[in-house]
């Protein structure tokens, strides 16, 4: 009384005529959801946090400058002093003064005064390294300085 039919059950074949835009798809969403840098990082920091925050706009106008510990290629810590990095080369803080001096001059007066620098720095970095960076700054007449910092999630400055 057997009814069951031995019947082969075979997986059907996958269709290959949309994989083209299922691969199209993924590369835009890709396109949109990654960012890109304009600066590869030489500088190993860890951002400070703050409870009061505003977003940076017109981000074609800043000049990223970031101070910490030197990283090597594999992305390690290599050593303890600090470094400053602008834009994508490990410079001094009189270079940078001359970079921003340089720059300044080159802009029309509109984009001179939207000139803005963006300090990302160590959390245990040196106060006198942000201030002898900042009396470079006044001295080549970018008075824009941002400091950027992560929101505390507990709503408290550590």
């Amino acid at each position: 009384m057997r009814l069951y039919r031995n019947r082969n059950h075979d997986i059907p074949a996958l269709n290959t005529a949309s994989l083209p835009d299922l691969i199209f798809s993924i590369l835009f969403f890709f396109m949109l959801v990654v960012h890109m840098r304009k600066a590869t990082v030489h500088v190993k920091y860890q951002v400070p946090t703050a409870t009061e925050l505003s977003r940076l706009y017109n981000k074609s106008s800043v000049q990223y400058i970031y101070i910490g510990r030197p990283v090597n290629r594999l992305g390690q810590v290599d050593g303890k002093e600090t470094v400053v990095q602008l834009n994508d080369h490990l410079t001094s803080i009189p270079e940078i003064r001359n970079y921003l001096i340089r720059l300044s001059a080159a802009l029309p007066p509109e984009q001179r005064r939207q000139l803005s620098v963006s300090i990302k720095a160590d959390r245990h970095v040196d106060m006198g390294t942000i201030m002898d960076l900042k009396q470079a700054l006044r001295e080549a007449n970018v008075l824009n300085v941002n400091f950027t910092a992560v929101m505390d999630r507990k709503g408290q400055t550590e």
